[in-house]
């Protein structure tokens, strides 16, 4: 997927011409769903049509917005870039452009970031946004401000209206998924997600105390801002793009250690190799909170009972979705 790193108006280096008069759906899309994926389908079907452009792209910004206006509390990341540009991938978007957003980017006037991105850099073919993508300094840059630019310089605009419930109310929307995940909902942010919530990450090594207890784990660190609720869950570990069921515990240890959040996943049936590779672990159902045991003992048949759980759901589980499926 082409990458192009390019601030405005910071001298960064011109696009090649291939990268060039495209689709162009604009957004952050922290998360990458279903109301994202609407913005983003529908660049895919305009380009598709062989009326606006030769390939669909989308263009994103690193880090989140909110991470720079507030360092103190950063944001809790649904889809880290790697996995953002995994899933457009699996979306058929054919490239990506990610913007290093500043506070100086910030304070750029929306009428600079038309002409020196969009039209001087992209020369795009036609733009697509949700209905409420703001840009530029003092957020001027308004879907309806962006339309008339698009007149002015001869490219389309689609503007993607929010999809919403009988009462009113967004379906979609990536701070309800964070909330859902920080409240153990696993199947309701799914749904919102439109495929399982997965986290990636390198194995690294533990205490190994599972080994003790008959349960050997592949332990991950998380982003330090996840907000994902401690406990228990069922999983799926996508392994050189096989997926292999197991349970994972998130959280503190706090019958062992207390110490910093671990991600430990017991792989069901598996025994190769897994320190220094890079996996993903795929959410399926939250079992339980996290618990202290008074004996090693209690927590080994907890453990057991677990196990079973997890097999238990992941049996029941619906179908992997597209999106899913392209992921391996």
């Amino acid at each position: 997927m082409p990458d192009l790193l390019a601030a405005g108006h910071n001298g960064s280096p011109s696009v090649p011409v291939h990268l060039k008069h495209a689709v162009v759906a604009i957004g952050n899309f922290d998360g990458v769903h279903r109301g994202h994926q609407a913005v983003l389908q529908t660049a895919c079907n305009l380009a598709a049509s062989g009326d606006e452009g030769a390939f669909a792209a989308a263009m994103t910004f690193e880090p989140h917005p909110r991470t720079i206006f507030n360092p103190q509390a950063p944001v809790f990341r649904l889809t880290p870039l790697p996995v953002k540009e995994r899933l457009m991938q699996a979306l058929g978007l054919g490239g990506l452009f990610v913007v290093p957003f500043s506070k100086d980017f910030s304070a750029m006037p929306a009428s600079a970031f038309v002409d020196d991105i969009l039209v001087d850099r992209l020369d795009v073919a036609h733009v697509v946004i949700g209905y409420d993508f703001h840009f530029g300094k003092g957020r001027e840059g308004t879907p309806e401000f962006l339309m008339a630019s698009g007149k002015a310089h001869g490219f389309g605009v689609t503007v993607v209206p929010a999809q919403r419930d009988a009462t009113g109310a967004v379906v979609y929307s990536s701070s309800e998924t964070r909330r859902l995940l920080a409240d153990g909902e696993i199947a309701k942010a799914n749904t919102i997600l439109g495929y399982r919530y997965s986290v990636t990450g390198e194995i690294i090594h533990g205490e190994k105390r599972g080994r003790d207890l008959g349960y050997p784990t592949a332990n991950m660190a998380l982003q330090p801002q996840s907000e994902l609720r401690h406990g228990i869950y069922a999983v799926r570990m996508r392994i050189d793009g096989a997926l292999h069921d197991g349970v994972a515990s998130f959280g503190r240890r706090p019958t062992f250690d207390n110490g910093a959040p671990l991600l430990e996943t017991f792989v069901f049936d598996y025994s190769g190799d897994l320190y220094g590779k890079t996996v993903d672990v795929v959410f399926e159902k939250f079992l339980r909170g996290e618990e202290k045991f008074d004996s090693i003992e209690a927590l080994i048949a907890q453990m057991d009972r677990d196990s079973a759980n997890a097999r238990k759901a992941l049996a029941e589980s619906a179908p992997l979705t597209a999106i899913d499926e392209a992921l391996r």
